[in-house]
């Protein structure tokens, strides 16, 4: 949902249009008014999570928990945990 993994806490402290743009791939569900639904695909070289947002048609929200749960039956990456440092 974001255009990069987690970034540490504090990096974007002063920066205020860095952490705008994290939040740039959130926008067009919230403003077309349709459902979106994020859920976790991966994980990167650094062991940290990746995401993937669907959006699907205006009161259409069961094509998104039908598609997330058929990736969920097909791939183990919602059983992952990193390891905290």
């Amino acid at each position: 949902v974001t255009p990069t993994t987690a970034f540490r806490i504090g990096e974007h402290r002063d920066d205020p249009l860095a952490m705008y743009l994290e939040d740039v791939f959130t926008l067009p569900t919230n403003l077309a008014g349709v459902p979106g639904l994020a859920f976790p695909v991966g994980f990167d070289r650094q062991d940290l999570p990746i995401g993937m947002q669907l959006m699907a048609p205006h009161f259409q929200e069961e094509i998104l928990f039908s598609v997330a749960h058929l990736y969920q039956q097909h791939t183990r990456w919602h059983l992952h945990t990193p390891a905290l440092a």
